[in-house]
């Protein structure tokens, strides 16, 4: 028996350890990349290691292109999408989950039927709004059609229904208002799943590519993806340049990850609890 288990373990460990190699790998490989040259990094068979490490690469990147407007402009556009969606978000979630309202459940599968739609199908909507309010080519343009998320506020609907309602009727008969409710009770005792949003939203407001790349045309108001997307020319790539500049773009994932990892897990065990 004790011999079987230990088979076990070490055949679930070795196939942890070939899943984060594969994982790890190309994150390793875009390192090694971005201090090559670009002959070297195209060359067949590609070589493991740079002969002369190009630091400059890293420099580089804010000569070719103006990378410190992307980050500032990324910065920009993911704080607002995270504060918007956790803030709105929150407020539909407490209405669905608490208040009683005229086609209440209908609205609710209406909000849910978004989930079911690929969300390139609201591109040309989305455009055609924010075409008629001027904001074409515009720092709000990246994050006005991100203050609002369907899926948020499913999340939050059903950890706010897990809340025991005796707590809320405690605050009424002590004369609380639901706003006043909301922001001292059901908040403060949700910081999990508001956590759990904030995580989502961010990453989504960090990787964003799609729409900035269609709303945004002036290479000043780009994001840090859209960027990145345009160094890939019609005529050749410089893969050094472009693995540099995704490196710099994974810095703040990497340190928000580390600072926040116990969060990052609890909020993808309560999506999918949930």
């Amino acid at each position: 028996m004790n011999r079987e288990k230990t088979a076990n373990k070490f055949f679930v460990h070795l196939l942890l350890i070939l899943g984060s190699v594969m994982m790890v790998f190309p994150f390793i490989w875009m390192i090694i990349t971005a201090l090559k040259t670009k002959t070297e990094a195209i060359q067949v068979p590609p070589s493991l290691f740079p002969e002369n490490p190009q630091w400059s690469n890293f420099s580089r990147i804010f000569e070719v292109f103006p990378f410190g407007n992307f980050y500032v402009n990324t910065i920009v556009s993911t704080v607002v999408i995270t504060v918007g969606q956790v803030f709105f978000c929150a407020l539909a979630a407490y209405a669905f989950a608490r208040l009683d309202f005229p086609f209440k459940n209908f609205l609710f599968l209406l909000l849910l039927s978004i989930l079911m739609v690929p969300g390139q199908t609201f591109l040309i909507p989305q455009y055609l709004i924010v075409q008629r309010l001027g904001l074409l080519d515009s720092i709000p343009a990246l994050f006005m059609p991100g203050l609002f998320s369907a899926f948020g506020t499913f999340l939050l609907r059903q950890f706010f229904m897990s809340i025991p309602e005796e707590v809320e009727e405690a605050a009424i008969i002590d004369g609380a208002s639901r706003i006043k409710i909301f922001f001292t009770i059901i908040l403060p005792l949700s910081k999990s799943a508001l956590v759990s949003l904030s995580i989502f939203s961010l990453l989504y407001g960090w990787n964003s590519l799609l729409w900035p790349l269609i709303v945004n045309t002036s290479t000043e108001k780009m994001t840090l993806s859209a960027g990145l997307a345009s160094l890939s020319g019609q005529y050749g790539t410089d893969f050094p340049l472009v693995m540099a500049g995704s490196f710099l773009a994974c810095i703040p994932l990497i340190i928000v990850f580390l600072v926040f990892q116990k969060q990052f897990i609890e909020g993808i065990a309560l999506s999918g609890g949930k």
